[in-house]
């Protein structure tokens, strides 16, 4: 909830927090609701033009990142608390992937989190961002990193058209983006996966 505060009191198009209450015994945020369709959806439907919908996508990403986050959690902590909890992880990996953490540049830039397609609504061709739950203050690259690696799970060609048009806009190589990739799936690792993923996501920090 103070995430998606936060992000909406800098300005950024996303849904105001209204309220925040309990359904079943769990906290609900209720928020203005945003009629449209997602950029993922709009995709789905019109897969020739992926590029046009991607670069929506990346112009949002940038803006995000253009802002200074230091009133909410740090990627460090966040990254951190994840790859500790990664029960597949062993006690050698788990270290080596913190080492690994603590040796990347910081940077306190906002960070969303989960940022992809399907977390952007197009509603009369203006976009809303959604879905603010793990967003930090960190490094933008680790956050593209991310977004890379969520759709290398459904498309090696989505992904890398992300990766190659995010670094083309701004004025980065893959190589920047992709030094974070082992972490980022290490900390992926502590959600609820298919199986599949998190077969796919070890075999990347084993090649560590």
């Amino acid at each position: 909830m103070n995430k998606q505060k936060f992000a909406y009191s800098c300005g950024l198009p996303v849904p105001k927090v209204l309220d925040v209450t309990k359904v079943d015994g769990k906290q609900t945020i209720i928020m203005e609701y945003v009629k449209g369709k997602t950029l993922g959806d709009l995709l789905h439907d019109n897969e020739k033009d992926a590029a046009y919908y991607m670069g929506i996508s990346i112009k949002v990403q940038q803006a995000v990142h253009q802002i200074e986050a230091t009133e909410i959690e740090t990627m460090t902590e966040k990254l951190t608390r994840q790859i500790k909890s990664a029960h597949q992880l062993t006690d050698q990996q788990n270290e080596r992937l913190l080492e690994q953490l603590q040796s990347m540049p910081s940077d306190n830039k906002l960070c969303h989190g989960d940022f992809h397609l399907f977390n952007l609504i197009n509603s009369n061709d203006e976009i809303t961002i959604i879905d603010w739950v793990d967003a930090s203050s960190g490094n933008p690259l680790a956050d593209a990193c991310r977004t890379y690696l969520l759709y290398s799970q459904a498309s090696m060609d989505l992904a890398e058209m992300y990766l190659h048009m995010y670094c083309e806009k701004s004025g980065l190589n893959n190589e920047e983006v992709l030094d974070w990739l082992l972490i980022i799936a290490g900390a992926r690792l502590e959600e609820k996966l298919p199986k599949s993923e998190e077969e796919r996501l070890l075999k990347m920090v084993n090649s560590f």
